[in-house]
């Protein structure tokens, strides 16, 4: 067994693209697990125990990669020499930020009022935006080649995604949240 390639589409014999069918990474991932699984080498010599387990550290980190829809599309980017990072504001365009200074100061609103319907409007707002981002994603990556625009785009769903778990969050907490 030798040491593991970085390239994370190709340890599962997938097409370097962000349209992948989920079906067909988690099968692809089956594979590749049930021959690199260290337990298949226990009674091995230790180097090889060792790069079955780097085998499958790697192949559960690329899974990871590829599983997440924006992941997946910053891993792209940067192996196309397009680094997302966590830029500021410079490249976020004016009306994103817009966007998102309206969503905050109306999310502080709604915990201030404890108001679940406002949130589960401002959380189908973040959604469609999300489902809208993720659209121009793929067509940016997929079709254009745009990693450069894909990368602008990543950060604006890093935002989304922040924020969407932030939302979700405020709606599990428990203790006297009214439904008006």
């Amino acid at each position: 067994m030798s040491t593991p390639t970085p390239d994370h589409f190709s340890l599962f014999g997938l097409e370097p693209r962000f349209g992948l069918d989920g079906d067909e990474l988690a099968r692809a991932y089956r594979t590749v697990q049930a021959h690199v699984h260290p337990d298949r080498y226990a009674a091995a010599g230790a180097a090889e125990r060792r790069a079955a387990l780097q085998w499958a550290t790697l192949a559960n980190e690329a899974f990871q990669v590829l599983n997440s829809p924006v992941r997946r599309a910053a891993y792209l980017c940067e192996r196309h020499g397009v680094e997302v990072g966590r830029e500021g504001g410079a490249s976020v365009p004016a009306d994103f930020l817009e966007q998102q200074m309206q969503w905050r100061h109306a999310l502080e609103q709604i915990r201030a009022e404890r108001n679940m319907r406002g949130r589960d409007q401002l959380l189908a707002q973040a959604r469609a935006l999300r489902e809208q981002e993720m659209e121009q994603l793929q067509a940016q990556i997929d079709v254009d080649r745009d990693f450069t625009g894909a990368a602008a785009c990543v950060r604006r769903l890093m935002f989304i995604e922040k924020f969407l778990h932030e939302l979700t969050q405020f709606g599990e907490e428990p203790s006297g949240v009214r439904a008006d």
